[in-house]
């Protein structure tokens, strides 16, 4: 896999290359109103098959865990398969960033240019992963090489429909979230940045009516903020039979529960 170290370098990478005029330069503003989204939904024919495999994978990952429903199926008919051999290049350092990959089988190497234009390895793809992504929401050109050294398959997205769906909804939920966050008495003292950072590492969580959130003596895994509904807070006391209700909760709250 790729290291913390060389993700940081990658990522380092792109505030030194300039504007090109490409589609790259091709700016994308996640806040206007896109009228033509229905023109430019995407569909690429699957069978049930492929559709389970590609829901299993993206079920998965984080980037896609804030998507609803209607977004979900829209990424599900966007993207389209791509099978790979020995030796073949999924993307180039310094190209256009046309589609974002998600790996479903297969290795690849992961190679960065030096100084000199040599290429270094930094890393290596077994059977699972994502990359293209920094290209697509950040404008710039691809910033590493991925090659195949195993017959393999991967699943791709195309640039506009990551940005339509991926690129702004990331947007509007650390939107949404340093709105919210600002009005937490208990983080009150965060600076902006550090907002911002606390917003970014969010995942929303949907619950229905009674499903139970944490449960008294399991291990803490999470901390929780409550942003819409309502939840009551229960506590086993001496008598084991029976639960003490400590409060109700509304949205738009923080509970420590110790």
């Amino acid at each position: 896999m790729l290291s913390v170290a060389s993700d940081m370098e990658i990522r380092a990478r792109r505030a030194n290359y300039g504007r090109r005029k490409s589609i790259c330069a091709e700016g994308f503003d996640p806040t206007a109103e896109d009228d033509d989204d229905e023109v430019h939904k995407v569909v690429h024919p699957k069978t049930d098959g492929q559709r389970k495999r590609l829901e299993s994978i993206i079920g998965k990952m984080l980037m896609f865990s804030s998507l609803d429903a209607e977004q979900t199926q829209q990424i599900l008919d966007a993207m389209f398969e791509r099978t790979v051999v020995p030796g073949d290049h999924v993307i180039d350092e310094g190209d256009d960033g046309d589609n974002f990959y998600i790996i479903e089988r297969g290795t690849y190497d992961i190679f960065v240019n030096d100084d000199a234009k040599n290429p270094q390895h930094k890393g290596t793809y077994n059977g699972y992963g994502a990359f293209g992504e920094l290209a697509l929401m950040y404008n710039c050109p691809r910033l590493a090489t991925i090659i195949a050294t195993s017959p393999g398959s991967l699943w791709a997205m195309d640039r506009r429909t990551f940005q339509r769906i991926i690129v702004r909804n990331q947007f509007l939920k650390r939107q949404q979230f340093e709105v919210f966050l600002e009005s937490v008495p208990l983080l009150s003292t965060l600076t902006k940045e550090e907002r911002m950072k606390v917003a970014d590492a969010m995942v929303t969580r949907n619950y229905e009516t009674d499903d139970v959130i944490i449960q008294q003596g399991d291990p803490a895994d999470y901390f929780y903020m409550l942003v819409s509904g309502r939840v009551v807070v229960k506590r086993t006391g001496d008598d084991p039979v029976s639960d003490v209700i400590v409060c109700f909760v509304s949205s738009q709250t923080v509970v420590v529960v110790a």
